[in-house]
């Protein structure tokens, strides 16, 4: 069996029963970072053998992980913080993991994107989730595309471009579409500053953002929408 076991965006006290039970009982734990985990494996008394399994090896390591699932092992994978394979590593795996029909089961649990989206004010029953843009390559693209939808559109980034990025939004969308900014999820120092694009290149730019950022922003109004 493989699992995928969210960990806490920030507050430990948001890891569940069932996410503690799991990585107790498996036989290994597939981690982003072993150091990040360690620390909460160590928190919980949890000591499960942990192995690395990131980006830049998930590629030659999952044909081996999938030929111990199939010899019966049961395998959590955890990411630093979140769940897995949503904008972290994790889709090799469950995808090969698949194709060798091997049983898998994703526990609820933390994503970043679904209380930033909440606490955001803006519609929420249709979104759409980008998560990081491209760094380069493909990302003026990108950014075209989410300026067109109709709905509320979701983007990670760094503090060190969250300004970059707001401005960059703001020559797509119009200075004037409403958006939030939300950092530091769960964490003491949480915040969600909402406003136009304008307003908040023009908040962060005197106050620097600190910790991980989910940005929201609305979809195109229509005309008719715009009208009313």
């Amino acid at each position: 069996m493989l699992y995928l076991v969210p960990t806490p965006v920030g507050n430990l006290q948001d890891m569940t029963f069932r996410a503690i039970e799991v990585l107790k009982s498996v036989d290994l734990i597939l981690a982003e970072d072993t150091r990040t985990s360690g620390v909460l494996l160590q928190h919980f008394d949890i000591h499960t053998p942990l192995k690395s399994h990131h980006k830049f090896n998930e590629h030659e390591t999952s044909a081996d992980i999938v030929e111990r699932l199939k010899a019966g092992a049961n395998i959590a994978l955890i990411s630093d913080a979140g769940t897995p394979a949503i904008s972290d590593p994790g889709f090799f795996l469950v995808r090969a993991a698949a194709e060798a029909d091997i049983e898998i089961q994703c526990l609820p649990g933390a994503t970043a994107f679904v209380p930033a989206l909440v606490d955001s004010g803006l519609p929420n029953n249709h979104f759409y989730f980008e998560g990081f843009l491209p760094q380069k390559k493909g990302r003026q693209t990108r950014l075209q595309y989410l300026a067109a939808l109709d709905e509320t559109f979701i983007v990670y980034e760094s503090p060190f471009r969250l300004v970059k990025t707001l401005e960059q939004l703001a020559a797509v969308c119009g200075e004037e579409r409403k958006a939030s900014v939300s950092r530091e999820i769960s964490k003491l120092h949480e915040q969600t500053v909402r406003g136009t694009l304008a307003e908040l290149i023009s908040h962060f730019k005197q106050t620097p953002p600190k910790g991980e950022i989910v940005i929201i922003v609305e979809g195109r109004k229509t005309k008719v929408e715009r009208d009313e």
